[in-house]
């Protein structure tokens, strides 16, 4: 069997950059073994699949090359973004059922926004917290002062960890078998790594993302990791705006610019409710996978 995969490219940056992630409707024809099987062959970080829901107006499950995820902010925009250009969403408040749960999506033209819950935050035990370091090949001394190295989960958990000058984040060459040997035992996607400094205009943050416990050493753009940047921004390091936009993916061996933009949902008690992570997507290639 030939299936066509369209290429989507979610969070582009103007009409450049973005995030690739292959989308496959109809894809309750496929078991899990195929699903995992095509999102091999696709070979992209996230390969998101499209079913009728009985809950919701989409199923969406996320593949990697090598396992599930419960949940991808950058499959999920390239999803609804291809399905607005393709005619296939009557109403601009939607909304995806995953294996966690249901999830609101919203559209403002060609952007889709996802939600996501309200952030936990947890500290670094001492030993954890220089295994981190000693991942990144960094000293407590070159992160940003006051910003505390933790795990943050709006939806999936990553630890968030500030570095004060940009031209460290940019020549960070990380040991990734120590990132993967924590993410598993913390339960993570991957690290989140931003500076505040040698970002474009407009833009609150720029962050690398590696995750090799899921076979992605990096990516360009990572939704559900930029909703809790800007949680941690914003109750961790007191920027009270409630609209971030984070930049990713220029400080890759391959650049590929992207822009993530987050809306804060601010409770009475002056907390995070939840948020919505949006951007645009383009498409960009088609690819054949036989099974």
């Amino acid at each position: 069997m030939k299936i066509q995969v369209p290429i989507i490219s979610a969070f582009v940056d103007g009409d450049s950059g973005g995030n690739p992630a292959g989308v496959v409707l109809h894809a309750e024809r496929f078991s899990a073994t195929e699903k995992q099987q095509i999102a091999t062959a696709v070979g992209l970080s996230e390969t998101a699949f499209v079913s009728p829901s009985d809950s919701a107006d989409i199923k969406l499950e996320f593949f990697t090359p090598t396992q599930q995820i419960a949940h991808c902010g950058h499959a999920t925009i390239a999803t609804f973004s291809f399905l607005r250009k393709k005619g296939l969403l009557a109403n601009d408040r939607s909304s995806k059922e995953t294996i966690d749960g249901l999830r609101t999506v919203n559209m403002e033209g060609e952007a889709a926004y996802m939600e996501q819950k309200g952030p936990r935050f947890e500290s670094l035990d001492e030993k954890d917290f220089q295994t981190a370091l000693l991942s990144l090949g960094i000293t407590a001394g070159d992160l940003i002062k006051g910003a505390e190295p933790m795990l943050v989960n709006t939806g999936n958990s990553f630890v968030v960890l500030g570095i004060r000058d940009s031209e460290t984040l940019k020549d960070l060459e990380p040991d990734f078998s120590l990132i993967e040997k924590l993410s598993e035992a913390l339960d993570l996607i991957g690290f989140y790594v931003f500076s505040l400094d040698g970002v474009g205009a407009g833009r609150d943050a720029g962050a690398r993302m590696f995750a090799p416990r899921y076979g992605i050493l990096e990516e360009s753009a990572t939704g559900m990791a930029a909703g809790p940047l800007a949680c941690y921004l914003r109750e961790q390091l007191g920027m009270q705006q409630q609209e971030f936009n984070i930049e990713q993916g220029s400080w890759m061996a391959a650049p590929s610019p992207s822009v993530i933009n987050v809306r804060l949902t601010i409770g009475t008690d002056n907390r995070i409710e939840n948020l919505f992570a949006g951007g645009r997507g383009t498409i960009r290639d088609i690819v054949e996978v036989v099974l």
